[in-house]
């Protein structure tokens, strides 16, 4: 479940990051996010009705919290370095989210086989390869080195919050049913975010930018899902195969953008291909 859970989570991740990398250059950042936050909140609500509301103890609503906090400030924070940066730049830094998380539910006291903690860095190491890019490539023609500091800044902050929150939701996940677990976040997005730019009529969206968000929206939700789901068997090792997104997306951007792939970046593929099915063998 660790496995299937993280790499489920990678291609969903992977799908949310190209569908904002294009809908984060048509409307704003926080548009992008209030729009993605609607569309998983609607998602969630057939759930949530035909469930029991959860018994919340005290550590539950904390983790909550940093779980629902942590993934909104994650995403405006990566849909703005998108917007002024390449997939392939601005993916790496995103994936060490996993790499967080794993370093965080190590040092909490989760043990590991030995070959599987000889294989989650040969991963972490493929994944951070495989969407390695030139800081150069920002697509800002006006000053790509202010642009450039600015997407490693966004995509450094957004890292961050991803991993706290990756590693809030495993915990969460562990006594909660998935629905609400997945639901602080969303409530967050539309009453902190969509609900005030709505008032000030700042929420924007377009005819081009419609179908992206809302698709963006469900590969968040079925993205988290399947990690929560994945992280009841081995946080760090469904975290660390959750972050295959970079890899993934730095490929998918090439095929659909033309962005170029690096001789790095192909061996960073390679790595983590092997390092999966190593992986896999290793746990069954």
């Amino acid at each position: 479940m660790a496995i299937l859970g993280g790499f489920a989570a990678a291609l969903f991740f992977a799908s949310a990051t190209l569908l904002s990398s294009r809908s984060s250059r048509i409307i704003s950042p926080s548009s992008v996010l209030a729009w993605v936050m609607v569309t998983g909140l609607v998602v969630l609500v057939p759930f949530l009705a035909v469930s029991d509301p959860p018994d919340l103890a005290r550590g539950d609503l904390g983790w909550l919290l940093v779980s629902g906090g942590g993934n909104v400030a994650g995403l405006l924070l990566a849909y703005s370095a998108l917007r002024i940066g390449k997939v392939g730049v601005v993916a790496p830094i995103l994936s060490t989210e996993g790499a967080i998380a794993a370093a965080l539910s190590v040092i909490a006291g989760e043990s590991l086989p030995v070959a599987v903690g000889l294989l989650l860095p040969v991963i972490a190491l493929g994944v951070v390869l495989a969407a390695t890019g030139s800081p150069d490539d920002a697509e800002n023609p006006g000053s790509p080195k202010v642009s450039a500091r600015r997407q490693l800044l966004f995509a450094g902050a957004a890292a961050a919050c991803f991993g706290a929150s990756l590693f809030a939701t495993a915990h969460a996940s562990a006594d909660l049913p998935i629905a609400w677990v997945l639901l602080p976040a969303r409530l967050i997005g539309v009453l902190g975010v969509a609900a005030p730019l709505a008032l000030r009529g700042g929420l924007q969206l377009t005819r081009r930018a419609t179908p992206l968000v809302v698709a963006g929206g469900l590969c968040e939700v079925l993205g988290f899902a399947s990690f929560a789901l994945g992280s009841r068997d081995g946080v760090a090792v469904a975290a660390v195969l959750a972050s295959q997104f970079a890899g993934l997306a730095a490929v998918a951007a090439y095929l659909l953008f033309r962005e170029r792939l690096t001789h790095i970046q192909i061996a960073g593929v390679v790595i983590i291909a092997v390092g999966v099915a190593t992986l896999t063998a290793v746990r069954t």
